[in-house]
């Protein structure tokens, strides 16, 4: 089909019955070199405290550049996604507290808001034009907040740090050491420079004088997803540009997702997100997000970072490209199913009260109790109060033309990503895969 036929065709195809977004996201070019580097490090596990653990293992693309669990096994883990287990020697203290996001088009411009809580957004009252939870010990350097967020992985000790003094990196985190001369940071970055293949390639981007930093670590992190997993040819693409046509059942679920079912509000421009925060009474799993001082297993979301009450157990909205392939879904994992994720959507604090809790998928971990906020009546009911996304009836019909349109958004090229995952890292550790 040529360009002017398919259009020919998409304005002769009843259109949904809201606006539809246009295909006009914007890429910043990257340097290969940072790309290169930053391929490597992603799949290497030398920026963990214990040599174990890799931006890969939960972020990989066998999974949808997630790790195919509700709440994933960071340090002390084994394996990969859905398989990974418990280390018997060195167990996990606890999962990690939120679901792995997907990582498709964050290297577009209109990603300026990082983790399911927005903790860390652009801002241009902060240093960097980044706010994150680290305020005045933030340091300078970052080249957006793709690049920013990737610190606080390896800063977390459940994630890729490590617990107690089990590596020089844990133990700067737990003393509170993360920036300066002999923090975390510098700890990894010392680690990486005395490796040559990476001290011979930013040397090349940087200049032979220049110390490897963390912030040239990250920076060349965030250049290889934002190249890696650039999700922007999907069919649904293609239609907007008038290079394709939809199926009956997808321009039918379309009609639906941007007219009367009201997904399209939320979920709106070309990645089919606002980048704001909503509570629909998502079922909370897992450890919480709790202080050190609290005993909760509650997460609030977004009030977290502002503090305001309105904002009680509310989630970014995420982007649902390739959304087929990134399950289980929801920011601790709670549905496997893209169906009952949307079925959810129909009637959150029913789907929430009768929840079915084999839909989450969670490696075996002694010793923790992942269902404390669901045995409790009351912070059940506290996060159904929050709950802001009406009611909604529509027949398995209609349900099915959506998933159809929700097939649509996948690019299956970016998926396996362009360079896809290396044989072996400059460290020499073991390639997750």
């Amino acid at each position: 089909m040529t360009r002017w036929t398919a259009a020919l065709f998409a304005l002769a195809t009843p259109l949904a019955a809201g606006p539809l977004p246009t295909a006009d996201a914007v890429f910043p070019e990257q340097d290969q070199r940072l790309v290169k580097l930053g391929w490597h490090l992603f799949y290497d596990p030398i920026l963990s405290g214990n040599k174990e653990v890799a931006c890969a293992t939960c972020h990989h693309p066998k999974h949808g550049t997630s790790d195919g669990l509700s709440l994933g096994l960071g340090d002390g883990g084994r394996g990969l996604g859905p398989d990974r287990v418990a280390s018997i020697k060195n167990p996990p203290e606890q999962r990690i507290p939120r679901n792995a996001p997907a990582l498709f088009n964050l290297g577009a411009e209109e990603f300026g808001v990082m983790f399911h809580d927005g903790r860390l957004e652009r801002n241009p009252d902060h240093p960097d034009g980044i706010r994150t939870p680290l305020g005045a010990e933030m340091v300078d350097g970052f080249s957006g907040v793709l690049s920013a967020q990737s610190m606080f992985p390896v800063l977390s000790g459940h994630e890729m740090a490590g617990h107690y003094s089990e590596s020089d990196v844990s133990q700067a985190v737990r003393q509170g050491f993360l920036t300066g001369e002999g923090g975390a940071w510098q700890i990894i970055s010392d680690r990486v420079a005395a490796i040559p293949a990476y001290r011979d390639g930013f040397a090349e981007v940087l200049g032979p004088d220049e110390r490897i930093g963390f912030t040239h670590i990250s920076d060349a992190l965030a250049a290889f997803m934002a190249w890696e997993w650039r999700a922007d040819n999907s069919p649904f693409d293609q239609y907007l540009k008038g290079e394709a046509a939809l199926g009956d059942d997808a321009m039918r679920g379309m009609e639906l997702f941007y007219g009367d079912a009201g997904c399209g509000t939320c979920h709106s421009g070309q990645f089919q997100t606002d980048h704001d925060f909503h509570a629909i009474a998502m079922p909370q799993i897992g450890p919480g997000k709790a202080a050190p001082y609290e005993r909760h297993a509650r997460d609030e979301g977004r009030m977290r970072v502002t503090g305001r009450v309105d904002d009680a157990y509310a989630f970014r909205t995420p982007s649902l490209r390739n959304i087929t392939e990134t399950r289980p879904y929801g920011h601790t994992g709670a549905y496997s199913s893209l169906e009952a994720t949307v079925r959810h959507h129909l009637n959150p604090v029913g789907s929430l009260m009768s929840y079915d809790r084999t839909q989450a998928v969670l490696p075996t971990l002694e010793r923790v109790n992942d269902w404390r906020v669901m045995d409790d009546t009351d912070e059940v009911l506290a996060i159904a109060e929050a709950n802001e996304l009406p009611s909604l009836t529509l027949s398995d019909e209609q349900v099915a033309d959506i998933l159809a349109f929700l097939e649509t958004l996948t690019d299956e090229a970016s998926i396996v990503g362009k360079l896809g995952v290396p044989d072996s890292v400059p460290s020499g550790l073991a390639v997750p895969n």
